[in-house]
């Protein structure tokens, strides 16, 4: 266990349900999210980290079940999550510290996240990465059939769970395209997809039961990522360091948001499912076909104007174990049946992610940083509603 306040005290019955007269797409997310019980696995993670922070300042109370911190630095550690939420240390792929999580912070949402997400490491450690993603999802998913008040469960994939034709195709991945993988990140995806898909038909099939959805993001980008063999965190490496930037494979086209946006479609989704089971299923979460470029354009638009820079941008001659080309989301489903869409575009992604290591270079408080930015993408959806 951590050293994070004991869980909170909870009700002998559900809180007031999330349901309201006006549609999940139009209520203000504090009116959904006050009170509301959260469990995030990987919650100490660069999109879990943000995720809870914005659960815990609309009023949620939020739990989160990880092994740990993985890296250091960490938005975690940085933003001083500690004192916020109930943190329960555990691993994924342990059945019974799943089941234990749950049963200490009774959630109404689960919002699963925990996951081995780095391709170069999955074909290092195939074995790991497998028995994190896909027997990771299994423990959850056994665990979320014990909850009595579970209402919401969104297992949290990757556009990469598609079978992909490297960039044959005209248009981007839709939900309904075949799942596959050629590398064993990818193909662990396809196996959560379909495993998810196998438990919402077999189990939580009952409208009044738990409602299960699957979220499908592409690229994430955003201040507070230190993973390895990724691009932004591979650029702070480099500044930091006072070295030129490396990148590898340079004309790789990918989906690139904020990750903000896909943050905002899975609450959404969750307000929506919590509403109706008629949105249990797979969600695609994607930036507009214009924002998706190549690694080597937006290592050189965040090396121009990097906080202490501009940046020397090299190419790395590898080798490099084979990656896929081109990756595209078509999220025509999302926009059409929640009116998601990503308010921030990628220029406005770069920005944000600009002035949040700029304000890390001037070792401002990251926690009211990060905030600040959560609070104006907030006001740019409001708008855009």
């Amino acid at each position: 266990m951590s050293d994070s306040p004991t869980a909170p005290e909870h009700p002998a019955h559900p809180a007031a349900p999330m349901v309201a007269a006006a549609p999940a797409a139009a209520r203000p997310l504090r009116e959904s999210w006050r009170s509301r019980r959260v469990l995030i696995t990987g919650h100490t993670g660069f999109k879990g980290a943000w995720l809870a922070l914005w659960l815990h300042s609309l009023g949620a109370q939020v739990s989160g079940l990880s092994d740990g911190i993985p890296t250091h630095p960490s938005l975690f550690e940085l933003a001083g999550l500690s004192g916020d939420i109930h943190s329960i240390e555990g691993d994924i792929r342990d059945p019974d510290a799943v089941a234990a999580a749950c049963a200490a912070c009774r959630p109404e949402v689960i919002i699963h996240m925990a996951a081995q997400s780095l391709v170069r490491r999955s074909l290092a450690d195939p074995r790991t990465t497998f028995q994190t993603n896909v027997l990771g999802t299994l423990n959850v998913l056994e665990a979320a059939r014990t909850q009595p008040d579970l209402r919401v469960l969104i297992n949290v994939t990757s556009d990469k769970c598609y079978e992909n034709d490297d960039g044959s195709r005209d248009r981007g991945f839709r939900e309904h395209d075949p799942l596959g993988g050629r590398d064993p990140y990818s193909s662990s995806k396809a196996c959560s997809e379909l495993l998810s898909a196998a438990y919402r038909d077999s189990f939580l099939a009952a409208p009044d039961g738990p409602r299960l959805a699957t979220a499908r993001a592409g690229n994430v980008i955003g201040g507070g990522d230190w993973a390895a063999d990724r691009l932004v965190p591979d650029i702070v490496r480099a500044a930091l360091a006072g070295e030129s930037v490396q990148i590898r494979n340079p004309t790789a086209v990918r989906p690139w948001q904020h990750v903000l946006a896909p943050l905002s479609g899975y609450l959404l989704l969750a307000q929506a499912l919590w509403d109706s089971a008629e949105h249990a299923g797979a969600w695609n979460f994607g930036p507009d076909a214009a924002d998706a470029r190549p690694v080597g354009w937006i290592a050189q638009r965040l090396a121009a104007d990097w906080p202490g820079g501009p940046l020397h941008v090299e190419i790395d001659p590898g080798p490099h174990p084979q990656e896929a080309h081109t990756l595209m989301l078509d999220s025509s489903k999302a926009r059409t049946q929640l009116r998601w869409r990503p308010v921030w575009n990628l220029a406005d992604a770069l920005d944000a992610i600009l002035e949040w290591y700029g304000r890390l270079h001037e070792h401002a408080d990251m926690r009211e940083a990060t905030l600040r930015q959560i609070e104006a993408f907030e006001e740019a959806n409001a708008a855009d509603r």
